[in-house]
């Protein structure tokens, strides 16, 4: 038995596009065709693969196809960028993973290198450090960035560095809600914000210096460069990592909530060991912009 690669591709398309409608126009064919592909394939299987609910899901057998296909696919553009020789001619693209604030900050800088050449594009998908192990997992990217050191299997774990994050106020904020000095009490009742409902960084530092538990009062903003103004104007205490905050502070902007107290979450690189030019020159890229930023991982964490 074999998959054949037009198969595999509509599994891919549906399921990045969100409906067959979108994904049969990407593939220049109609909805129908994009359909009986898929149906072959899951005859040919006996499995079903992607629940046709709006939008598309894969079952659990669609996840193997999709992890599949997406090594395929790289190990393709890799074939073809190397029969090119000097790789003029050949595009490659590659999917990863990545934490809102390594984004917001140092990311880009890590991807000049692969993408001034204007013939390597990537697709970042952002979601907590935490969490970006789901999609290394299922195969929605190549590579993610984590705060995972546990390796997934078939995959390489290379160390970046830690990213440091304060709680940080602004100077008004903490003469209003700790005008006789902050602990458990005050701060429970002082409203925070988090970026979104899978953010646990001001759960884990009320935990981990307080014993507390969750604010009563939060707000959320989903935008890394928004957080930090949201915190200098004075409607909330946040976490917030050095590489973004370090000019906010000179400036006094805003301030420390009690100096010194910080969480440190070490970063690391999850990749397919499937040893590409891309993603090896992709690694080095990361793991040089990381060394400039990112503060190294002790050998305790």
């Amino acid at each position: 038995m074999s998959i054949e690669i037009p198969q595999l591709e509509a599994v891919a398309q549906i399921i990045d596009a969100q409906s067959f409608e979108k994904a049969a126009e990407r593939l220049c064919i109609t909805q129908s065709a994009i359909s009986q592909r898929l149906r072959q394939l899951e005859t040919q299987l006996g499995q079903r693969l992607i629940i046709r609910s709006s939008p598309p899901t894969l079952t659990d057998a669609g996840v193997k196809i999709l992890k599949y296909y997406r090594q395929v696919s790289h190990l393709q553009e890799d074939l073809l960028s190397n029969l090119a020789g000097n790789g003029d001619d050949g595009e490659a693209s590659i999917a990863i993973g990545s934490n809102a604030d390594s984004l917001a900050t140092w990311l880009l800088d890590a991807l000049m290198p692969l993408l001034n050449n204007g013939k390597t594009f990537v697709e970042i998908h952002v979601d907590d450090q935490d969490r970006t192990h789901d999609l290394l997992r299922d195969g929605t990217v190549v590579g993610c960035i984590s705060a995972s050191a546990a390796p997934i299997q078939g995959c390489n774990c290379i160390p970046l560095g830690v990213m440091t994050y304060r709680c940080l106020v602004s100077p008004d904020y903490k003469q209003r809600y700790f005008p006789k000095g902050v602990n458990k009490e005050s701060l429970l009742a002082a409203p925070c914000v988090e970026f979104n409902h899978k953010d646990d960084l001001q759960r884990e530092y009320l935990a981990h210096y307080f014993g507390a538990g969750y604010p009563q009062t939060r707000h959320r903003v989903p935008s890394t460069e928004s957080f930090l103004e949201f915190i200098a104007r004075g409607f909330a205490w946040g976490m917030v990592p050095d590489v973004q905050s370090k000019q906010w502070l000179k400036e006094k902007k805003v301030i420390e909530l009690i100096p010194g107290n910080t969480l440190d979450i070490p970063l690391y690189w999850h990749i397919w060991n499937l040893r590409t030019t891309l993603s090896r020159t992709l690694t080095e890229a990361l793991r040089t912009e990381a060394a400039k930023v990112l503060l190294p991982i002790p050998s305790h964490m």
